[in-house]
């Protein structure tokens, strides 16, 4: 049987289609490029932002109608649509969905897949997986076919869910509490990626700085990221990364390893949220403006040339337009690398929802995105202008529009012409034009021999 999965949402969403994916590439099944061909049809949903949630019941409406025309597809549902908890009104609203899977637990539909053929069949198509897994060890998360020894980022969850509970956020009631995965698990984890061909891992968490804290005795992350790194050395991973991280629990240890370990990328993501003190108590954040302020000079102090990147919600409950411009003015003043913008939108359970009013219009919260949009845009020229006529080193993920796309250590977009085959491998570039949101290059037409101009990863 052929498999396709709708992913939404964040990277820890990605990571769990991975994992699905693994599932029943075990089983037998592969992967089907296009939905419509699919046997299996499974919608992994975020429900983040009503945005999200919509898009999600809009594709599974869609898929409705398939089931009516066959029968015999099988639907799935995975994801904080359906949480932890049993989702009786999902069961009631699509009683069409065959499977419905939460977070990170392929499991009910690996089961019910076993329980639908014969015993005969699910044999013939776990000796068939295992023919084509060929030099993958048992125990590996297998990648789909078409993405085997094709992918060359990959990402490897370390914690899940999260019980810090700001007070606008869904993650704690879908993903349920922190659970910190054991080294052991990782680190298999991207062994198999790296027998793959991945080139870099970004470990995650929804607060991936309290990696370990739920765990008697295990190391934090700074510890991590030396085991991982060391795997790294000697597997062929030429790149670190990890989000998301929390002011609170960003320590020195943890920005000093960064500094120190050459596969550790130096870019940092800490979401800031709000600017002002107030708005920032409201959405039970845990520190000041002027506590992130200091943050962010000390993350720069100890590892040169890093990129940071932040989180802001605009027209939160309560928020004034002189405590937007708290924001606003940070922003401008931080000049941080990338600022992810999302407009407030009350979700259900939290207590934003429960006990304060959505009282900024709609209209108020476009304007204050597109004020900081345009803010950012301006902030990131000047930034990537300054690498105009530098080399760099760069990651190459793979061709686009017949170029080749790839990512500098502060994960910066470049693009670049060149003949051969680049994907997977480090090249140094010279970067001939910056804008902010990428940046073009092209390969130095003279590179001493001293001064290799590939480095084959691996």
């Amino acid at each position: 049987m052929r498999y396709h999965i709708w992913t939404l949402g964040c990277q820890m969403n990605v990571a769990d289609s991975q994992l699905l994916a693994s599932e029943l590439e075990k089983l037998g099944h592969s992967a089907a490029a296009d939905g419509n061909d699919a046997d299996i049809m499974i919608v992994n949903t975020c429900v983040v932002r009503q945005s999200a949630e919509d898009k999600g019941l809009g594709r599974l409406q869609l898929l409705s109608k398939i089931k009516d025309a066959r029968p015999d597809k099988v639907i799935g549902v995975m994801g904080c649509m359906v949480g932890v908890r049993d989702p009786l009104w999902m069961r009631r609203r699509l009683p069409y969905v065959d499977v419905f899977m939460s977070p990170s637990d392929p499991a009910p539909m690996v089961n019910f897949l076993k329980e639908r053929l014969a015993e005969t069949d699910v044999l013939a198509l776990e000796d068939d997986a295992r023919a084509r897994r060929n030099a993958l060890q048992d125990g590996d998360l297998i990648l789909p076919l078409r993405e085997r020894g094709q992918l060359v980022s990959a990402h490897v969850p370390i914690v899940y869910g999260c019980s810090h509970a700001c007070t606008f956020c869904i993650i704690p009631f879908r993903r349920g509490v922190e659970r910190s995965r054991r080294v052991g698990e990782i680190v298999a984890h991207a062994r198999s990626l790296a027998r793959q061909g991945v080139k870099e891992v970004t470990l995650l968490g929804q607060i991936v700085d309290r990696y370990g804290m739920d765990i008697a005795d295990e190391p934090d992350l700074a510890d991590l990221l030396r085991i991982v790194h060391g795997v790294a050395e000697e597997v062929g991973i030429e790149r670190i990364r990890f989000l998301t991280s929390h002011p609170n629990w960003m320590t020195e240890k943890l920005l000093r390893t960064v500094a120190e370990l050459p596969r550790v990328m130096p870019h940092i993501e800490v979401p800031i949220q709000a600017g002002d003190d107030a708005v920032l108590a409201r959405m039970r954040r845990g520190y000041t403006a002027d506590q992130y302020r200091k943050l962010v000079a000390k993350i720069r102090k100890i590892i040169p040339q890093v990129a940071i990147h932040t989180d802001i919600i605009v027209g939160f409950p309560g928020e004034t337009r002189s405590q937007f411009m708290e924001t606003y003015s940070i922003l401008e003043e931080l000049k941080l690398d990338k600022a992810h913008l999302a407009r407030y939108s009350p979700r259900p359970q939290t207590v934003s929802q429960r006990r304060m009013d959505d009282d900024v219009l709609d209209g108020e919260k476009r304007e204050r995105h597109r004020m900081l949009e345009d803010l950012q845009s301006r902030v990131v020229a000047g930034i990537n202008a300054q690498y105009l006529g530098q080399r760099v080193e760069v990651l190459v993920e793979g061709a686009y529009k017949g170029r080749w796309r790839a990512r500098t250590p502060q994960n910066k977009l470049v693009f670049f012409e060149a003949e051969g085959d680049w994907k997977g491998r480090l090249a140094q570039v010279e970067v001939t034009w910056t804008g902010p949101w990428s940046m073009q290059a092209r390969l130095p037409r003279q590179q001493p021999a001293a001064d290799p101009l590939l480095v084959l990863a691996g």
